[in-house]
């Protein structure tokens, strides 16, 4: 079976209740399960204290405010990092703000050591904010937990449906290469990178289909982590340092401006020259898997949203924007967004 179609098959067992663990084998399974044990152990646990990013971003900039809601797993949170301008929800936050010079509010739900089945409670809280967008980074733990990919794949997709169905943009980073992570031993890592890729692939499935979009996060724990561990990992070699949070919310930015409609112009047509088209979802998965920073979102061809291999999709790899000065979040609304703030 090819990459394509099993990335399509995983999502579609998902959609329909079905396990998906054929579409990864079940040898395969079984030695994930048996050294996820060891995995977790040479990790160690998340605990500690998290700095908070919710807050005001942009204090001074007009409003009324953009709301982002903040959903996931540590990698959302910022587990690792001292302050709470290392964390990516303040880049996120104050990213958005300087480049559409409004104030944002940024509210995380985000829990350390979430899965993919957490994800309904998050959502729930999350649509009392009646946010703008959602933003979600999900998938590490339901990989190093051995979770069904279809499992995890189903409670994210339900989770982007309830949202969209709200009017909220959703903005997933699908799950990251795994298979770079020093404390997860070999033959597991190998495993692992396997499993984290098909994860990705059918995560992008299921959230366009459900009206979102995705951006693959390969990098923040693939090449670039692997040239420089001592930059951009944390003290567990696990999770990203503040650095490595700086490059995950870099990735974002561009792509939340232009799920609330306010991306660069230029940057909403494909070119040809940077290996962006139009395609088949399942090939468009794929290659975003395997290509960090690629953003899926979908469209139509000639006034159809699927042709022969599926749905249509944008493949994007839109330009990386500066990241500027991260600020430290204001608890208090401004006098004029203080209303909005209490709803």
């Amino acid at each position: 079976m090819g990459r394509a179609a099993a990335a399509r098959k995983l999502a579609a067992a998902a959609a329909y209740g079905g396990g998906g663990l054929s579409v990864l084998g079940a040898s395969l399974y079984g030695l994930l399960r048996t050294e996820a044990i060891l995995a977790r152990k040479a990790i160690g646990n998340a605990e500690g204290r998290v700095p908070n990013s919710t807050g005001w971003y942009g204090r001074g900039r007009p409003g009324p405010a953009i709301k982002i809601a903040l959903l996931g797993d540590s990698s959302a949170a910022g587990y690792g990092v001292s302050s709470v301008e290392e964390t990516p929800g303040a880049w996120l936050g104050s990213g958005v703000a300087e480049r559409l010079d409004r104030r944002v509010h940024l509210r995380s739900f985000a829990v350390v050591g979430a899965q993919s089945s957490d994800l309904a409670a998050q959502v729930d809280a999350a649509l009392q904010l009646d946010p703008d967008v959602a933003v979600i980074l999900i998938g590490a733990n339901d990989v190093t937990h051995s979770v069904l990919p279809a499992a995890s794949v189903r409670h994210l997709s339900e989770a982007v449906r309830r949202l969209r169905d709200a009017e909220v943009a959703v903005v997933v980073g699908t799950c990251p290469d795994l298979g770079t992570i020093s404390p997860i031993p070999m033959p597991l890592r190998q495993v692992a990178r396997v499993w984290s890729r098909r994860l990705a692939a059918a995560q992008t499935i299921a959230v366009v289909e459900a009206g979102g979009r995705t951006v693959s996060l390969g990098s923040i724990l693939g090449p670039e982590f692997a040239a420089a561990p001592a930059l951009l990992f944390g003290p567990d070699h696990f999770h990203p340092s503040a650095a490595g949070y700086e490059a995950l919310a870099r990735l974002l930015v561009p792509s939340v401006l232009s799920a609330l409609g306010e991306g660069d112009a230029e940057e909403e047509t494909p070119r040809v020259g940077r290996g962006e088209a139009v395609m088949p979802i399942g090939y468009a998965a794929v290659q975003a898997s395997q290509n960090p920073g690629t953003e899926i979102d979908g469209t139509e061809v000639g006034g159809a949203l699927r042709g022969v291999g599926g749905r249509w999709v944008t493949l994007m790899r839109r330009r990386l924007l500066p990241t500027g000065d991260v600020e430290t979040p204001h608890e208090n609304a401004p006098a004029d967004d203080s209303a909005e703030a209490s709803a």
